[in-house]
């Protein structure tokens, strides 16, 4: 393998949109370094794209650990090869009435939702402003734009995540970084919606949810924007999906 070949970063590669994200990378050339919390949980995505021809790692690490994202970052750029795509993938939508949430799990639902975009995004920035180019996606969410009842930690972590997204890109697009939102406006087809949503789940005879690879496409398009037409926040929703 090329050392020098170009990665796509993907913290927080699940079973649905950041799996798919890392598939399309994947296709189109890159090498990817795909994260969970668990490396286990990595090994079908990994062993599928090396099946198809690409080239991937999967990496067990904690987004909200400091000195394991530093780490990581340090390991990919000199075993692997220069981050030119990150992409910040991890949700931490859990639902919980204001009267009942607990001060311990408003906090880690930030540090997942906001704070290890804060720190993952960092290390990666430190590398991609020297090299004068790079693209950083955030995947956002409805509750970057409104807070719902039963959702005030949710919201918050990425409200706080999407205000984070704005102001690296006003920082570092002057240095030829690429940094973009992407809020998705509606219910992603995954086992959980199925199990859990099944009228929800239903809809998607009719195109009323949304497909991880049509999300991924969507990524795609993003870090092929000519630098004269970037677009900072884009959202994504199914024709029927009310906003």
């Amino acid at each position: 393998m090329d050392p020098l070949s170009p990665v796509a970063l993907v913290i927080g590669a699940g079973d649905a949109s950041g799996g798919a994200i890392a598939r399309r990378f994947a296709q189109g050339g890159y090498t990817v370094c795909a994260t969970r919390r668990s490396a286990d949980k990595l090994l079908p995505l990994v062993e599928q794209i090396r099946a198809a021809g690409g080239q991937a790692h999967g990496f067990g690490s904690d987004a909200r650990d400091e000195e394991q994202v530093i780490a990581l970052v340090e390991r990919i750029e000199r075993e692997i090869g220069p981050i030119e795509v990150f992409v910040f993938n991890i949700g931490a939508n859990v639902r919980s009435s204001i009267l009942e949430e607990t001060a311990r799990k408003f906090q880690k639902i930030w540090e997942m939702a906001c704070f290890a975009g804060f720190l993952t995004g960092r290390e990666v920035a430190r590398r991609m402003v020297p090299r004068g180019r790079g693209t950083m996606i955030f995947t956002g969410a409805t509750a970057s734009l409104r807070g719902s009842a039963g959702f005030a930690a949710f919201a918050g972590a990425k409200h706080a995540l999407r205000a984070l997204a704005q102001s690296m890109a006003r920082e570092l697009g002057p240095q030829g970084i690429h940094v973009a939102h992407l809020v998705v406006d509606a219910a992603i087809d995954t086992e959980f919606i199925q199990s859990n949503f099944p009228e929800r789940y239903a809809l998607k005879e009719q195109d009323g949810i949304v497909d991880p690879q049509h999300i991924a496409e969507t990524y795609w398009m993003l870090h092929r924007q000519p630098r004269d037409a970037w677009t900072h926040e884009l959202d994504i929703r199914p024709w029927m999906e009310k906003f």
